[in-house]
């Protein structure tokens, strides 16, 4: 099985390095932009209209000669720069996506070069066409033939991730499957009655930055002073988001070690993370704690948490399965019980048919493997059943 996996490490360019990078990027954001303002025009006259990456692509040569700094950046930066507009657009009309918008400077600034790289692991160097060789802080080998190598501004530091292809035989594992339910108190509740608590990273360092944006409002705009503040703000979150990844990294690698079958809920994080403030006719309830717990689910990053663990269970042959996450929290898991008085607090379970009682999450984690269990005997048989856990309620539907 052919795999493809990206292998990320922070550069470390010197001074010229870096300003060609920069200056890299802002030629990337200027094609970008300018061939995005004259599509939408194009579009704005005909609906219909779908953007084509030949015809773009035809007119860099005269861009090149309208602005001579388009010729110093590498031909394939800026052809890239086009593809990923491209891709922006199909996902616009395949509605995947919003209409694509303007790239702003400093903001998410990458550059890829698919060809013309070469690297050196001994020395902990990479060639970059027309940059030469950088360093670059390695933390673990590169398996693979390199595809495409990105530049990727994070702050103030620039990161490289390498991605590679290379055949992958899955090692001979013995069946495991385990039910996960996700929550604010418990990062992940497992089936077995493991747990992992989160270390919410944003709350950590809320106060903290809190008081270095309110020292920048204060601040006169451009000054040296609001400069430093900025750099400040920008590594601060450089290390909310590197501690996040990094518990995500080990808590999936964790769990993927150790079972070849995962099952998780069905989550829409962004449904779920939704404003609750309304609208002026219409306001909304209880925004304050809507708020927080909002702040709360982004801050534990569940979608990233469950991108890494697909990719880290399909590598050793096993495989994530989601499942209808209807009922899992108000199902007994003894007697099949549903009611919403089962689950009375955020941490209790207690059924009032039957008396059983225990944690509320490990009480999901349960319904979340007995569901995922009933789906693949399903899918087996060729049945069709719900995705909920197995309930009295289902039993007297069917």
């Amino acid at each position: 099985m052919l795999i493809r996996r990206a292998f990320k490490f922070e550069l470390k360019p010197n001074g010229r390095q870096a300003r060609q990078i920069s200056q890299f990027c802002g030629c990337a954001r200027y094609v970008y932009n300018r061939t995005l303002s004259l599509e939408k025009s194009l579009y704005a006259k005909d609906n219909k209209h779908s953007f084509r990456y030949t015809e773009a692509a035809n007119r860099l040569p005269e861009w090149k000669t309208k602005h001579p700094f388009l010729k110093e950046c590498h031909s394939q930066v800026l052809q890239q720069s086009l593809k990923d507009l491209d891709r922006a657009y199909t996902n616009f009309f395949e509605k995947r996506a919003n209409f694509p918008k303007y790239k702003k400077k400093f903001r998410h600034d990458s550059i890829r070069f698919p060809q013309g790289v070469e690297l050196d692991e001994i020395k902990q160097k990479i060639r970059l066409p027309k940059v030469g060789w950088v360093g670059y802080r390695k933390s673990q080998n590169i398996i693979g033939t390199i595809k495409n190598v990105t530049v990727i501004r994070h702050g103030e530091k620039w990161d490289v991730s390498i991605q590679t292809e290379y055949d992958n035989i899955p090692p001979e594992t013995t069946p495991s499957e385990v039910g996960i339910d996700m929550g604010v108190k418990r990062f992940a509740t497992l089936s077995n009655g493991e747990f992992f608590e989160p270390i919410s990273p944003f709350k950590r360092e809320q106060e903290k930055l809190a008081k270095l944006q309110r020292k920048l409002a204060r601040q006169k705009k451009e000054s040296r002073n609001s400069r430093k503040t900025k750099r400040k703000i920008a590594r601060l979150y450089r290390h909310i988001a590197d501690s996040r990844r990094d518990f995500l990294h080990k808590t999936s690698t964790q769990i993927a070690q150790n079972h070849s079958t995962v099952f998780v809920e069905d989550l829409k994080v962004s449904n779920m993370s939704a404003s609750a403030a309304g609208t002026k006719e219409n306001p909304g309830k209880k925004v304050k704690q809507k708020r927080g717990l909002n702040r709360s689910i982004l801050d534990q990053g569940w979608y990233g948490f469950f991108q890494m663990l697909s990719y880290k269970l399909e590598r050793k042959g096993g495989k994530l399965i989601k499942v209808d996450s209807r009922n899992t929290s108000r199902t007994c898991p003894q007697c099949g019980y549903v009611s919403a008085e089962n689950r009375k607090t955020q941490a209790s379970f207690a059924c009032i048919h039957c008396g059983y009682h225990a944690n509320a999450d490990l009480v999901g984690a349960i319904n979340v493997l007995r569901a995922g269990r009933a789906r693949l005997a399903c899918g087996k048989s060729g049945a069709v059943r719900p995705l909920s856990a197995g309930t009295q309620r289902d039993l007297l539907q069917h």
